[in-house]
């Protein structure tokens, strides 16, 4: 037997007539789940310090695993992509990848460049990544996954329109009301925060305009808001029906769509 495609089969998700390979699916779940309840016990100080020791020990242990399994996926990235010439490299650069190495990443940093502790604390958050992991055995988040892809070039197009009216939005806001308001509008930058709370319509109350002109815009960008809001949500829900219509199976092993 192959020992390659043996393992390969192994980590791959189970279609449910191999033993073993469910076996791996449900293990690596649980253990997925185990450090998601982990990191937020942790925050809870308390907990942390009297259970420090143990919290440590599952970290390594977790990240072991994590480890191991981010090697044999490189390692049978030939099985995965047969018809690639570089599939380590196929694999390496893939979104299923690119999420193995943040899970495990935060763990090795610390060893390979010295860091504060403020910065260590933020990379450390990045542990909460590995609930991403669960993408590749469940299909509602494999298909929100296809779907974003399928949908990307759509959604940069209206981030893009996004960004472009909150900084004129925010540009112009701050010449109507500067004069009046130095400090809640102090600069552009600054403005930018109003922008965005009416853009989305939260509006905040935190900051807003006091003149005749600034209260006009104001209104006119609120509008503007719920429509440019509601351009994701319409780009993903289409994108949701299409995917669902469609009924394409994906090949465990190649990773292409069947029909």
């Amino acid at each position: 037997m192959n020992i390659r495609k043996r393992i390969f089969e192994i980590i791959e998700k189970s279609q449910g007539n191999d033993i073993a390979s469910s076996i791996f699916d449900v293990f690596i779940i649980a253990l997925i789940l185990l450090n998601i309840s982990a990191v937020i016990a942790a925050s809870f100080s308390d907990f942390a310090g009297a259970h420090a020791v143990g919290l440590h020990r599952f970290e390594v242990f977790s990240i072991g695993i994590f480890t191991i399994e981010y090697i044999l996926r490189m390692w049978t990235a030939r099985n995965k992509y047969p018809e690639v010439k570089y599939p380590y490299l196929k694999y390496i650069f893939s979104a299923s990848a690119i999420i193995d190495l943040l899970a495990i990443l935060p763990f090795f940093l610390p060893f390979l460049i010295p860091v504060d502790l403020r910065f260590l604390r933020v990379i450390r958050l990045l542990r909460i990544v590995r609930i991403f992991k669960l993408s590749r055995y469940n299909k509602a988040m494999d298909l929100m996954i296809r779907v974003l892809k399928n949908e990307r070039e759509k959604i940069v197009m209206t981030i893009f329109m996004t960004a472009i009216m909150l900084i004129l939005s925010a540009s112009v806001m701050y010449h109507i009301e500067n004069a009046v308001q130095p400090e809640q509008f102090s600069n552009i930058p600054e403005t930018i925060w109003w922008a965005v709370a009416t853009l989305t319509t939260v509006g905040y109350g935190d900051v807003y305009p006091v003149t005749v002109a600034g209260k006009i815009l104001g209104g006119i960008i609120a509008i503007l808001g719920i429509g440019l809001v509601a351009l994701p949500a319409g780009i993903i829900s289409s994108g949701f029906v299409g995917a669902i219509s469609n009924k394409k199976t994906v090949c465990p092993h190649c990773g292409k769509e069947i029909e």
